[in-house]
Parts: structure tokens; sequence; C-alpha cells
């Protein structure tokens, strides 16, 4: 019977230790300032724009065409229209140029968002347009959000000096697992790589020019020692609890037979 009353006890230990917890995370506490261990960076970051990225342009003043008619052809140089809100597509191409409605190829590899804008503007202004304001997004700039965040995935950047906070904020925010303390910022490719640590309890990291984010950065967001715990836990009750299970019931059976 003393044995019953052992497997009877540890059965209700793992039951009590499969319970959910709650894990109070702690964000923007104010410490002492971050030791940047990368080199120092400027406190903004633009990007320069590239071959084969797509540029996504309108004029403020006409919302559904880059000029007042519509265009005749499309990103690809062939025939078609498009009267999307949000803007004309235009792939820039390898030798670092765009086509564009009535102005032409026009170069642009190099410059930065705000540069390319003001001399799309310019071009406009000069040969078809009275004071057009001109919108461009680079529209093919991502990073991947992976982990202990409500909704991962993929995410765009369509305006420079994007934070860290920002791409939380749009994932839904850190779910309760999260280990705020350790969140990496892989970036890079190859041989080139490297990975950041953020501590998003400190205040201070707010203002860490190292959470400004580029095209092709990996963050991912680690798990708590508690949620770590937990979930080896559960693994584990998953064959002991059904081990448990049937040597009791061999137990009552041995008891019974005995009696």
């Amino acid at each position: 019977m003393r044995a019953l009353y052992f497997i009877c006890f540890v059965g209700i230990m793992m039951l009590g230790s499969s319970c959910s917890y709650k894990q109070n995370q702690i964000l923007f506490e104010k410490k002492a300032p971050i030791a940047d261990t990368l080199s120092q960076t400027t406190a903004t970051i633009s990007y320069h724009i590239q071959p084969q990225d797509i540029l996504q342009i309108r004029n403020l003043q006409n919302l559904k065409y880059i000029v007042d008619e519509a265009p005749t052809f499309n990103s690809s140089g062939g025939s078609g229209n498009s009267a999307a809100s949000q803007g004309q597509t235009f792939q820039v191409e390898e030798d670092g140029t765009v086509a564009l409605p009535a102005i032409g190829h026009i170069q642009v590899s190099g410059l930065t968002r705000t540069q390319a804008t003001k001399l799309i503007e310019d071009l406009y202004r000069k040969s078809l347009l009275k004071d057009p304001i001109i919108e461009l997004k680079v529209i093919n700039l991502k990073v991947t959000l992976l982990g202990e965040v409500k909704s991962p995935g993929n995410f765009p950047i369509l305006k420079d000096n994007t934070t860290l906070v920002e791409l939380i904020g749009q994932a839904g925010g850190l779910t309760p697992a999260a280990n705020e303390k350790n969140i990496k910022i892989i970036r890079g490719k190859n041989k080139t790589q490297n990975v950041t640590e953020i501590d998003l309890s400190n205040l201070n990291s707010l203002s860490d020019p190292r959470t400004l984010l580029q095209n092709g950065d990996i963050i991912y967001v680690a798990q708590n020692k508690r949620a770590i715990r937990t979930d080896n836990l559960q693994n584990l009750n998953t064959w002991v609890q059904p081990a448990l299970l049937l040597l009791n019931t061999a137990l009552i059976i041995f008891t019974l037979s005995r009696q």
C-alpha cells in the first residue's frame, strides 16, 4: 500500500507542475547606459536604392497617377494601366536606372529615398507638372521577426529609421513567455554575419542605434527561463503521466488479486 500511496503522490506532483504560469515582464527600466560592443554608428540610417529594388511612386497632387493622365506602361516596360491609389510600382534596372512616365530613364541607384524623391520632383516640375509632391517608397525591403511575439513573420520596412520597438508593436507585442532581456538581431550574410543582443528591460535601449533595423535583418525573441522549464516539464508529463496511469492500474489489480 505504501508503494501505491507514493505513486499517487508523484502523479499529483507531476500534474501540479504542468499548471500554467504568469511571467511578469519588466520593460524600459532606467539602468546604466548601454555599453556598445559594436562600432559607433550614427543615430540615423538611410537606405540607398539598389538595382532590382521596387519603387512605389505617386504624386500626392493626384492620388491615382504620377502624371495627370493614366500611363500606358507598367514597371516592366510593357503596356498596361495602373490606377492603384497607393501609387505605381517601378523596378530599378541592373544599370541603376528606373523608367518613369514622361521623363524616361533616370539614375537612382545609390541615392537615398529622400534624394531620389527630390530628383523626381525636380524633373517633373521642369518638364510636366506644376508643384508636384512626390512620395517614394522602396517596397521590397523587409525584416523577419521570429520567436515569442504574438504575430511572427515578415514585415516590410517602408520608412527610414524603423526601430525594433516599432516592429514588435506591429507584431502585436511580446508573448508572456518572451525574454525581454534577450532579443537578438542577426544582420549580414555568410561570414559577415553578426548578432546584436538587445535588453528591452533597459530604458536606454530606446535610444540605442543598434535597434534601427536594416533590410534583411532577422530578429529572434527568446523564451524566458520559466517558460523553458514549463515546456520541459510538459514534455516530460506527456510520457510520465501515461506510465503512472499504467503503473497505478497494475498496482490496483495486484492489490485486488491479493485479497
